[in-house]
């Protein structure tokens, strides 16, 4: 075979292979279409339910976290801590004039900083359940300044919880997009478990590398998250939601996530800079090593990103090939969109999963400032260094 068949072979065995992984995502993705479980609003719970907001520079967000969380139905047990972690834009004044007087919020100004190897997040967990001592039965539940609840997520979350036998739920919130830059990244949170594991057996399993978990909303047993150590366990994990879950796997522990995208929705950033430094802080964490985040970036590349390059400038086999992955990735990003709202496929999913290939680009580069950013000891949020 001459140079130009061996080059046409390999073109049309690489093009086959990112084919064939965009097809496997596309088919995980019609089987969680249909099994992924849904937060939907039922019937009231009896039990405790005691809320914890970790809340630093959020008074611009966190009162109508609080008026949602005033709004909850179905929870007469109602508990809320609100933690201003030392912030400077007056949060906890925000916080205490939307509570506006109800005896079932306290809001708690901290001036504390994280221990040392703590990241921030988790040090104010931890001390938020700290001042919740009476938060040692029932369910003890975290959700971010940044998320909105409907009036029955709460007891439609605590429900699902003794429902699915769990100790740990994870409620994943509709990921609201308004930027460019968001619309473009957003949607990957969710595509990239829904397009690769199939939660039917991720939510029956006990095994860590299976566990998928939001830290904006979720939901613990009370008793099982001191017995694991709570947010100790997990103390300077810059992915600590992720890292509960596979701890409480890892002590044979049940876990669980569900579609709570008509209940939960949850705007993390308002704009490119706040994504980038925020995604920056954590990417270099996400597979492992760097050599893991090489091979991941490497097998998006060839099943989402070559594709449609073959599909345009192929001939062929190759554009064939290439014209397959290429719909196949239409298919897994729109139904992952889909599912995480809660709602029927719509047209402007589709259209914005026609962007899936820049979508992957913008993931790769990211994940490589956030590489090189730890490596240079510059990773940090809101004004803290990252242990």
């Amino acid at each position: 075979m001459n140079t130009a068949g061996r080059i046409r072979g390999t073109a049309v065995l690489t093009t086959r292979a990112g084919a064939a992984v965009a097809l496997f995502g596309a088919l995980v993705a019609v089987a969680n279409r249909f099994s992924l479980p849904r937060l939907v609003p039922g019937a009231g719970t009896t039990e405790p339910v005691t809320v914890l907001v970790p809340a630093r520079d959020e008074a611009h967000r966190v009162p109508d976290l609080v008026a949602d969380l005033r709004a909850q139905q179905g929870v007469p047990g109602l508990r809320v801590i609100v933690l201003d972690d030392d912030s400077s834009d007056g949060t906890a004044d925000a916080a205490r004039r939307a509570a506006g007087g109800d005896e079932r919020i306290e809001v708690v100004r901290s001036t504390l900083a994280p221990p040392a190897g703590w990241t921030g997040k988790a040090a104010a967990c931890a001390h938020a359940h700290h001042l919740a001592r009476s938060a040692d039965t029932g369910t003890v539940v975290f959700v971010d300044a940044d998320v909105r609840l409907a009036p029955q997520a709460l007891a439609a979350a605590v429900t699902s919880l003794r429902r699915t036998h769990a100790d740990l739920l994870s409620p994943w919130p509709f990921q609201v997009a308004g930027s460019p830059a968001e619309r473009l990244l957003q949607p990957l949170l969710c595509w990239s478990w829904f397009s690769s594991l199939p939660i039917a057996v991720a939510n029956r399993t006990t095994r860590p590398s299976m566990a998928v978990a939001c830290g904006q909303f979720l939901v613990f047993d009370a008793r099982a998250y001191t017995a694991i150590g709570g947010h100790a366990a997990v103390a300077s994990s810059p992915t600590e939601d992720l890292d509960l879950a596979r701890t409480m796997r890892a002590a044979g522990r049940r876990t669980a996530v569900v579609a709570a995208g008509q209940l939960a929705s949850c705007r993390m950033y308002l704009d490119r800079r706040q994504l980038t430094t925020g995604y920056t802080r954590w990417l270099w964490s996400a597979f492992g090593s760097p050599a893991g985040a090489v091979a991941v970036l490497t097998g998006y590349t060839l099943a989402y990103a070559l594709p449609p390059i073959a599909a345009i400038a192929g001939r062929g086999p190759v554009r064939r090939w290439g014209l397959i992955g290429s719909v196949a990735a239409l298919v897994s990003r729109t139904l992952a969109r889909s599912t995480e709202r809660g709602t029927g496929v719509s047209g402007s999913d589709a259209v914005t999963a026609a962007g899936h290939p820049a979508s992957i680009v913008g993931f790769g580069a990211l994940t490589v400032a956030s590489l090189r950013a730890r490596r240079r000891g510059r990773t940090g949020w809101k004004n803290r260094p990252l242990p």
